[in-house]
C-alpha cells in the first residue's frame, strides 16, 4: 500500500516536470515565432531604404509601426508582446535551471554558469523588448526609434562619472557581440541546437544557408552599433552613437553603395526565416 502511495507520488511530479517542460518548450516556440516576424520586417523596411523607397525607421519600432498599420494590427501588436513575455519566461528559465539541448551537455562548472548569465541577460533584453511592444500596442512610449534612444543612453551615460569608460566599454561589448555572432554562424555551431535529423536534406540546406546568412548579418549590425558607441565615447560625443537604423544606413554610404545595405537586409530577413526554423525544430 505505501509503495503504490509513494509511486503514485512520484508518478504525479514526473507529471509535473513533464507539464512545466512543455510549457516552457511551447514559450520558447512562440518567442522565436515573435522574434522571426520582427527581423523579417526589419530587413523589408532595409531593402526599402536601399532603393529609396523606405519611409520608416528599419528596426523594431519600424516594424510594429508597420504591424499596426495592418488590418487588426493592434491585436497582432498584442500577440507580439505576448510571444516577446514566452521569450523572457524562457530564457530566464534557462538562467534558472539551465539549459537542457543537447548543446550544453557535458560544459564543465565554468561554462555553465557562463551559459546561464548570458541567458540571463537575455531574458533581461527580451524583458524590455515584451515591455516597449506592449506599450506601443497600448499607444503610449512608441515614438522613439532605436537612435533616439541610443543617444539618449549615451548622452546619459556621458555625464556619469567614468562615463566615457562606460559607455567605451559598452561599445567594445557590442563589438565582441557582433564578432562572436558572425564566427558562430560561419562555423554554423547553431546546428547543434536544431534537430537536423528531422529535416529533410533540401530543408537541411535552406535553414544552414539562412543561419550562416543571417548571422553574419546580426553580427555586422551588432558590431556596427558597438564602432559608433566607441566613436561617441572617444570624442565625447553622445550624436556620434547610432541605433540599428542609422547603422543599416551607414552600409549604404560605403564604397559597394546601396548594395551592402541590399546584402545585409536580406541577411536580417534570412535570420527571421531562420527563427522561424528554430521555433519548429530547435531542442527546447
Amino acid at each position: 500500500m505505501a509503495s503504490s502511495v509513494r509511486g503514485g507520488r512520484w508518478s504525479g511530479r514526473g507529471a509535473g516536470r513533464r507539464s512545466r517542460r512543455e510549457a516552457l518548450t511551447s514559450a520558447g516556440r512562440a518567442g522565436f515565432t515573435a522574434r522571426g516576424v520582427v527581423y523579417v520586417l526589419v530587413g523589408v523596411l532595409a531593402v526599402q531604404i536601399a532603393l529609396g523607397e523606405g519611409g520608416h525607421q528599419a528596426d523594431r519600432q519600424g516594424a510594429l509601426h508597420q504591424i499596426a498599420a495592418q488590418p487588426f494590427g493592434h491585436v497582432l501588436l498584442w500577440v507580439l508582446a505576448v510571444g516577446f513575455a514566452c521569450m523572457t519566461l524562457w530564457r530566464g528559465a534557462q538562467a534558472v535551471i539551465g539549459a537542457g539541448d543537447a548543446s550544453t551537455s557535458g560544459k564543465d562548472g565554468t561554462k555553465e554558469a557562463g551559459t546561464r548569465l548570458m541567458n540571463a541577460g537575455r531574458a533581461v533584453f527580451y524583458g524590455f523588448v515584451c515591455w516597449g511592444t506592449a506599450t506601443y500596442a497600448a499607444g503610449s512610449g512608441g515614438s522613439d526609434g532605436s537612435d533616439r534612444k541610443s543617444k539618449d543612453w549615451t548622452a546619459s551615460a556621458l555625464k556619469l562619472p567614468g562615463g566615457r569608460w562606460l559607455v567605451g566599454i559598452a561599445g567594445c561589448v557590442f563589438i565582441v557581440v557582433g564578432v562572436v555572432l558572425a564566427i558562430r554562424a560561419a562555423r554554423r555551431t547553431f546546428l547543434k541546437k536544431l534537430e537536423t535529423g528531422r529535416m529533410g536534406r533540401r530543408t537541411r540546406t535552406a535553414v544552414t544557408a539562412s543561419g550562416t546568412a543571417g548571422g553574419l548579418a546580426r553580427g555586422a549590425i551588432f558590431s556596427g552599433v558597438g564602432v559608433f558607441v566607441l566613436v561617441a565615447a572617444v570624442r565625447f560625443d553622445p550624436k556620434e552613437a547610432k541605433g540599428m537604423d542609422d547603422t543599416l544606413r551607414t552600409f549604404a554610404d560605403t564604397a559597394a553603395g546601396p548594395w551592402l545595405l541590399v546584402a545585409v537586409a536580406i541577411g536580417l530577413v534570412l535570420f527571421g526565416v531562420f527563427s522561424f526554423a528554430s521555433a519548429r525544430w530547435r531542442r527546447l
